[in-house]
């Protein structure tokens, strides 16, 4: 029988957290030497509590200091953790050939965070831009037990071999996207999903292949709701 990991599944378990609180701001995991994954802690954050996690994946030849920005004020406003792992390569693996290294030192990743806080299981995004918004939904809806939300700005495709769960979705693609043509990318995904059955909500505005910060407020409030 293959490994479920072949076809993107996680077998990530929340654990209960033993290790205590991490400081606010951007903390690395020292999953790896480099390439590291970081969680960005919000000022203040209520350890007694469930505590929502967004996952932001970045682009192809980007790094998660690149994307965090984006999200960080939303979190500190709204305490929710961050976690922006980092592609083994220069973009994801399923991109590249298959699920392999970066499901793995996801899985690591979201191990560390539970073993810190108690998660939130109602409220996971898994999102992501570009390349990483494409990982984003693939992962998310192979994983739709674990992903509540899946958040997708800007992607290009769905690598999807398995299905588990019921995330809800959100897709925003610019009009004049440059790189991945709406036609073919946003808009096709989109009408995939709703007609596979997914709760989709979907936006295209009038930009470039870019994350617009008035685009991304929108897909924080659908991930708290």
């Amino acid at each position: 029988m293959l490994n479920p990991s072949l076809f993107g599944r996680l077998s990530f378990m929340p654990a209960e957290p033993i290790k205590g609180s991490l400081p606010a701001g951007r903390n690395r995991f020292r999953i790896a030497e480099d390439r590291d994954a970081i969680l960005f802690v919000p000022t203040g954050l209520d350890t007694l509590d469930e505590v929502p996690l967004f996952v932001m994946f970045h682009g192809a030849g980007g790094f998660p200091e690149k994307v965090l920005p984006f999200i960080e004020a939303h979190a500190e406003r709204e305490k929710f953790l961050i976690l922006a792992p980092h592609s083994t390569y220069a973009t994801w693996d399923i991109v590249i050939g298959g699920s392999g290294p970066d499901l793995e030192r996801l899985q690591q990743a979201l191990a560390e965070v539970t073993l810190h806080y108690r998660i939130d299981n109602r409220h996971i995004a898994f999102a992501g831009f570009s390349d990483g918004a494409s990982y984003a939904l693939s992962i998310g809806i192979t994983n739709g037990d674990i992903a509540s939300h899946v958040i997708a700005f800007s992607g290009g495709f769905m690598s999807i071999f398995m299905q588990e769960g019921a995330p809800q979705i959100f897709i925003a693609h610019g009009l004049r996207d440059e790189q991945l043509p709406i036609e073919t990318s946003g808009r096709a995904n989109a009408n995939k999903l709703k007609a596979a059955g997914y709760d989709v909500q979907y936006v295209e505005f009038d930009g470039l292949h870019v994350i617009q910060p008035d685009v991304v407020s929108m897909a924080i409030q659908f991930f708290l709701k």
